[in-house]
């Protein structure tokens, strides 16, 4: 059951787990962990709960904030389908995006990606006829990244006698690929730029540019999405709505409204959670899924930080790229305005991806290194049902933490006129670029709201806005303690930091913290549920 912290709530005298913040990871560990007979509250610092899964709505309006597409949902077999089904009792439905899932638009050039291994090769074969071999071997390294990854994320939940001996040998295949840098990977396959920049085309779903982002991250989104993309039916709040009930059924409780002070530790084990009222909370195990900065910085009591060198550990790893997203209302049905599903993924025509992202960091009136357009009432076939003759659109580019920071501390909605204008001057050139692409659009917009990384700061509660927790280079996947088991007897992390960015890695870390917390694997038990 979903409650206000700061209403009157019913509440169990006891609970089992403790889990700080309700994004996706956090969401899936109770769920399974309420499978499992366990009692659990999650305590939602927002308003709302679901992390980047939830909704807002406004001037007659719903958009999705972080969900824009997933993959492999359409596959009966696929990991991510079972889990999904299993942690939802088979309640959350798909809708197939169609064959394109992602338009690359380069300059005036565009490349479509097309759902299905064979279709998206024969695909790039048209584009790039004499690259057939190289594209041939690219693909076949994605499949050999994502082959090799299941021991390298198993081995985070061994015992730690057990990993001594095994871990090495269970992390060694998947570093291979994780060491690479992407374009280190595909220059080795390649000297055609123009195709590594078509085959980059989803960097701004993992948030770094080839030369800086680790290969195996690179693999992992696009092989998630070889089989096409999906749209939750009803909308991303659908996802929070079936899984509640599941924690529900096991005496558990989402709090809203309910923002931590500090993880309670004696003798070295977490044993609860002080409010920021001053109220505790009380339970066996302690789950943090709002992020390894967050919680070493800010939850942590300073002595037990000291004690076990965990801001030495944080040091080694960097905060994600920062973002603004563009939410756009429009008059007209998403059939009338004849709006794609597909998303776009739109870039300056000269200059590869590093290229674009430097002179942009250098001068923030360069052209946007990325333009990533989404149109939400699109995919989804019960929009018109609940919102008739309206439609919706997502735009999101990089920005910068540093170019907001002089109105950090300011409120929310009240941060004055120059912020305002900054906003709107951003505004406009992301309404320019939507409508470049679709000039038909011009007069439908009824609405749109800029969101900043102050935007992101204030409800995820990342320290510098980030969208993507920590920076996915190489150097990140080669960080031992990225993992759910800390140092702390009883406490334990998920989320998408201990595997990889958005929902998939972090559906996947709360099945690997669960599964620790339980003793046992909890994916062969998805696996052959029905």
């Amino acid at each position: 059951m979903i409650q206000s912290y700061k209403r009157k709530h019913k509440l169990e005298k006891k609970y089992d787990t403790i889990v700080i913040g309700s994004g996706i990871g956090g969401l899936t560990a109770a769920a399974l962990l309420a499978k499992e007979g366990e009692k659990v509250l999650i305590l939602e610092r927002h308003y709302t709960a679901g992390g980047f899964t939830h909704v807002f709505k406004r001037k007659g309006y719903e958009w999705d904030v972080g969900i824009h597409y997933i993959g492999e949902v359409q596959r009966p077999n696929s990991a991510i389908k079972k889990i999904f089904d299993y942690i939802t009792n088979g309640k959350l439905e798909w809708a197939d995006m169609g064959e394109v899932y992602d338009r690359i638009i380069i300059g005036k050039k565009t490349y479509d990606f097309v759902k299905g291994v064979d279709n998206f090769q024969k695909k790039i074969f048209e584009y790039f006829p004499v690259e057939k071999e190289a594209i041939k071997k690219y693909i076949e390294l994605i499949f050999l990244s994502n082959k090799s990854m299941g021991k390298f994320y198993s081995a985070k939940a061994l015992p730690a006698i057990v990993n001594f001996f095994m871990g090495r040998r269970m992390r060694k295949d998947y570093l291979k690929y994780a060491d690479q840098t992407t374009q280190e990977v595909l220059e080795s396959i390649t000297d055609n730029q123009e195709l590594i920049k078509v085959l980059t085309g989803q960097y701004g779903d993992y948030g770094l540019p080839p030369r800086q982002s680790s290969f195996a991250m690179h693999a992992s989104v696009v092989k998630h999405y070889f089989s096409g993309g999906s749209f939750p039916v009803g909308g991303s709040s659908q996802i929070l709505k079936t899984i509640d009930p599941i924690i529900e059924a096991a005496s558990g409780t989402i709090l809203t409204n309910a923002e931590v002070q500090q993880v309670i530790i004696e003798n070295n084990q977490a044993i609860g959670v002080k409010m920021k009222d001053g109220k505790s909370f009380y339970a066996e195990k302690i789950i943090s899924g709002t992020g390894v900065f967050n919680t070493y910085e800010k939850l942590i009591p300073e002595q037990i930080v000291e004690k076990h060198q965990l801001r030495k550990q944080l040091k080694k790893i960097n905060p994600s790229v920062a973002h603004v997203s563009l939410y756009i209302g429009l008059n007209g049905s998403p059939e009338e305005l004849k709006l794609p599903k597909s998303n776009f993924w739109i870039y300056p025509e000269k200059g590869d991806h590093d290229e674009c992202v430097a002179n942009y960091l250098k001068d923030n009136q360069a052209p946007f290194p990325v333009v990533y357009i989404s149109f939400p009432s699109a995919k989804d076939p019960t929009w018109s049902e609940r919102y008739p003759n309206k439609s919706t659109i997502d735009i999101i580019t990089l920005l910068p933490y540093e170019l907001v920071a002089k109105w950090q501390g300011s409120k929310w909605m009240k941060r004055g006129a120059e912020y305002e204008a900054f906003k709107e001057k951003i505004s406009t050139r992301l309404l320019e670029a939507l409508f470049i692409q679709l000039p038909h659009l011009k007069n439908k917009i009824d609405v749109y709201e800029l969101s900043t990384p102050l935007t992101t700061q204030n409800f995820v509660n990342y320290t510098k806005g980030e969208i993507y927790g920590i920076d996915h280079t190489p150097q990140r996947f080669r960080q031992k303690f990225l993992k759910p088991r800390t140092p702390i007897k009883n406490f334990y992390l998920t989320g998408q930091d201990i595997v990889t960015a958005g929902v998939g890695g972090a559906l996947f870390s709360g099945v690997i913290t669960a599964s620790l917390l339980k003793g046992k694997n909890l994916m062969q038990k998805i696996s052959i549920s029905k």
